[in-house]
């Protein structure tokens, strides 16, 4: 099996609402993105000859989809009362409203859901909040 791995990273903020613990408060990380895709077989011709991507092309998607984290505060919907939420939005902060609650292991299935939406064959996606605590995630 052939692999490739990239990775890009993110700075964010976010909080665990009902979690009874530090992270229940607003809290910033900066965010390892690191995905691996892979083939039993390399491309026979074109361009891409003998990989399994363009590198560069997965390179550079990886980026964006961690761009599109970069400097907001994450939320799950509806963890935030009204009145905060437009006090935010009225102060033009950006924030991402996700459906699911922002934790490591959920980031690391979204990612890897996005990933094969672009049509990598992705095999695991790893999401480290820190230098040392990471979340993983494959089929």
């Amino acid at each position: 099996m052939y692999q490739l791995t990239t990775h890009a990273s993110f700075d964010s903020a976010h909080f665990l609402s009902g979690y009874d613990g530090k992270c229940r408060n607003l809290h910033g990380h900066r965010w390892k993105l690191e995905v691996t895709v892979e083939s039993k077989k390399l491309e026979e011709s074109g361009q891409i000859r003998g990989m399994i991507v363009d590198f560069g092309q997965l390179k550079n998607d990886v980026k964006l989809l961690a761009d599109e984290f970069d400097h907001c505060l994450i939320m799950e919907q509806g963890t935030l009362k009204v009145k905060t939420m437009e006090a935010l939005k009225e102060e033009e902060f950006k924030i991402i409203s996700v459906d699911f609650r922002p934790t490591a292991e959920n980031f690391a299935k979204y990612f890897y859901n996005r990933v094969k939406q672009m049509g990598y064959q992705v095999s695991f996606v790893k999401v480290y909040e820190t230098p040392n605590n990471m979340a993983g995630y494959g089929e």
